[in-house]
C-alpha cells in the first residue's frame, strides 16, 4: 500500500511545479466514469447539437469518462492555462472594416504550448515518484485533440464550473482558460468539485448573436459562430450571416460578458498567449487579398492555420458583406472567380450586399 503522506507530498509538488510551468489552475479528480456526464453527452449528440463534428459521436463511448478510455486510470489531474486578454474582446464591434478574431487565436497555438508544458510536468511527476521510491506511474496527457471531456473534468477537480455558456469558469481566472489533463495510474486524494456560481445571471445567453443556447448549460453548435467559422466546411447558412458581423474566426461574446471575468488579469497569463499586434485590429481588406502561401506565412504557429485559406477567406467575405463599406468591392469582386466554389459563392453574396449599400 502506498504511503498517503508521500502521495500528498507528491500532490503538493505537482501543484507547485504546474504553477512554475505556467499553469494558472490545477485540481485532482477521480478517474471513474460519471454516468450523469455520460448521459448529458448522449442527449447532446442525440439532439444533433454537435453538427458536423462527427468525431464527437464516433468516440462517444470513449469520451464518456476517463476509465472508458483507459480502465487503469485512477486519477485525473486537470489543468488550466490563462489566456486573459489585455484589451476589450468586444472593442471592434463597431469597426466593420476590421476583422474580429477570437482572443484565444491572437497568440501562439495553444495545442503546442499547453502540450509542451504538460509533458514537462509529466516528466517531473515520474522523476519525483521514483525519488520517493514509488513504482513508476503510468501517464497519458491530453490537450483538446483526444476524446476527453476537459470541462466537466475541470469542474470535478475543482478548478471551476461549467457556466451557462457551457465553458469552464474560474473564480480567479474567469472564462479565459485553456484546459489540459493528465490521466495517471496513481490514486491522489481528490479535490472537492466546484459549485455552480452562475446564479440567476443570463448575460451569456442574452449576448449570443445567433441564439445558440436552446437552454442554459446547453449549446447548439450548429448555431454557434465559433463552430460556423472554424468547424463548418461548406457555405455559411444565410440565416446566420448577418449576425456574424465582422467575426471571422471564433466568437468571444458569451465569454466577454461573463461577470466573473472582472477577477481575471493578465498577471497569470502565459506569455505565449499575448496577442500578436497584427491580429488585434486587422483590416479586412488585407485578409481578402491572401492567397494560400500568404495565409500560411501569416498564420504560421497560429491555431488559425488549421482551417486553411479557403475557409478563412469565406469568413472574411461574410464580414465584408456585413461591413457596408463599398471600398471593399474591388477585393470582393476579385474573388468571384475563386477556384473554391464556397469562396466564390460568399464573394457573390458579399458583392450583392455591398452594392445594395451604395
Amino acid at each position: 500500500m502506498v504511503n498517503s503522506a508521500i502521495i500528498e507530498q507528491l500532490k503538493q509538488g505537482l501543484i507547485a511545479e504546474a504553477k512554475r510551468l505556467g499553469f494558472a489552475a490545477i485540481g485532482f479528480a477521480p478517474a471513474e466514469d460519471d454516468p450523469v456526464r455520460a448521459e448529458r453527452l448522449a442527449q447532446w449528440i442525440d439532439a444533433g447539437y454537435h453538427g458536423s463534428m462527427e468525431w464527437m459521436a464516433d468516440r462517444a463511448d470513449v469520451r464518456q469518462g476517463p476509465q472508458s478510455m483507459w480502465p487503469e486510470a485512477q486519477s485525473v489531474i486537470a489543468l488550466g492555462m490563462s489566456y486573459a486578454p489585455s484589451h476589450d474582446p468586444l472593442a471592434l464591434e463597431s469597426s466593420p472594416d476590421r476583422a474580429r478574431i477570437s482572443v484565444y487565436a491572437q497568440g501562439r497555438d495553444y495545442h503546442d504550448v499547453v502540450k509542451k508544458a504538460l509533458k514537462a510536468l509529466a516528466r517531473w511527476f515520474v522523476a519525483e515518484a521514483k525519488k520517493h521510491g514509488l513504482d513508476e506511474p503510468q501517464l497519458k496527457v491530453f490537450v483538446d485533440t483526444a476524446p476527453v471531456m476537459e470541462k466537466p473534468l475541470g469542474e470535478a477537480a475543482g478548478i471551476g464550473w461549467q457556466g451557462k455558456h457551457t465553458n469552464l469558469v474560474s473564480r480567479e481566472e474567469g472564462s479565459w482558460l485553456f484546459l489540459g489533463a493528465i490521466y495517471t495510474t496513481l490514486a491522489f486524494a481528490p479535490d472537492e468539485p466546484h459549485d455552480d456560481r452562475c446564479g440567476s445571471c443570463n448575460a451569456c445567453q442574452v449576448a449570443c448573436p445567433t441564439d445558440a443556447f436552446p437552454a442554459p448549460y446547453r449549446l447548439d453548435a450548429r448555431r454557434c459562430i465559433s463552430y460556423l467559422t472554424i468547424e463548418h466546411k461548406g457555405p455559411i447558412p444565410e440565416e446566420f450571416r448577418e449576425a456574424m458581423g465582422n467575426r471571422i474566426y471564433g466568437c468571444d461574446d458569451c465569454l466577454a460578458v461573463c461577470p466573473w471575468n472582472k477577477f481575471a488579469s493578465t498577471v497569470s497569463r502565459h506569455k505565449a498567449f499575448a496577442a500578436r499586434a497584427e491580429l488585434v485590429a486587422p483590416r479586412l481588406a488585407d485578409f481578402l487579398a491572401l492567397d494560400d502561401a500568404g495565409f500560411r506565412r501569416l498564420f504560421s504557429g497560429s491555431p488559425i492555420k488549421r482551417i486553411g485559406r479557403d475557409r478563412f477567406v469565406r469568413n472574411c467575405l461574410i464580414a465584408a458583406g456585413n461591413s457596408a463599406k463599398p471600398a471593399l468591392l474591388p477585393q470582393v469582386e476579385a474573388l468571384l472567380t475563386d477556384p473554391d466554389p464556397v469562396v466564390a459563392e460568399a464573394a457573390g453574396w458579399a458583392k450583392a450586399r455591398l452594392t445594395a449599400a451604395t
